[in-house]
């Protein structure tokens, strides 16, 4: 996995939760109670922030034992969990994500700090976008809870495109040979470097699409800025 990852930007790997595992955080999360700031619910999209946070009680059914073995063997064992969401994409969504990079983090605090610009806050939460080596150095992890392709949102990601650094979208060349489309398996799981050019179409099959997001880096950042979900598994 590790040769594919580092080239291609991307890995898939099925069968790291059961459906039973599944229903169960799903379970978990339908449970939840929706009324803070971090849940977004409309037509198109239920979407809830700082997920390991709001749900406290999903993160030993998330990081069960097979997924712990990943993050240190492919990972390495300096990786930590610092932002998760969970994205529902309803089955008459009219959703689309053009390409682009994900090219913020979620912090504690706004602080001018070199190489730290682009300041956002959205739901009381600072983002901000870091040097380029934090961002090098991330990895996002989306555990997918129902079977994913393109007719559901599946992600389509332009391989070897997190190898270019930072780029504006309208200067990436879209080719056959390096866009592809990330089927991934219900109980399977997706690994995907920020800076991998993705895309997210339009639902039209009538099947729901509900992910769970988490981004990982081994970085320390400057104090007095501080990773705003940082987990200590």
């Amino acid at each position: 996995m590790n040769a594919s990852f580092r080239e291609n930007g991307f890995a898939i790997i099925e069968n790291v939760y059961s459906h039973s595992e599944c229903d169960s955080l799903i379970a978990l999360i339908d449970a939840a109670s929706g009324t803070q700031d971090t849940f977004r619910r409309s037509a198109n999209l239920f979407a809830i922030r700082q997920l390991l946070k709001e749900i406290p009680e999903a993160i030993p059914a998330i990081f069960n034992g097979k997924l712990r073995t990943l993050i240190d063997s492919d990972l390495g064992p300096g990786y930590f969990p610092v932002k998760s969401i969970y994205f529902d994409k309803p089955t008459d969504s009219n959703w689309f994500v053009a390409y682009h990079q994900d090219l913020t983090i979620s912090v504690n605090t706004k602080t001018d700090f070199e190489g730290y610009s682009a300041w956002t806050v959205k739901q009381n939460q600072f983002a901000v976008q870091p040097p380029l080596a934090v961002l090098e150095n991330s990895v996002t992890l989306r555990i997918h809870l129902d079977d994913t392709d393109e007719y559901n949102g599946a992600l389509n990601v332009l391989k070897g495109s997190h190898r270019k650094g930072i780029c504006r979208p309208e200067t990436i060349t879209t080719t056959q040979e390096s866009e592809h489309c990330c089927r991934v398996k219900k109980g399977g799981l997706m690994l995907m470097k920020p800076l991998l050019m993705h895309a997210s179409h339009r639902s039209s099959s009538g099947r729901r699409r509900r992910v769970i997001h988490i981004e990982f880096s081994d970085m320390e950042l400057p104090e007095p800025l501080q990773w705003a979900e940082r987990l200590h598994l």
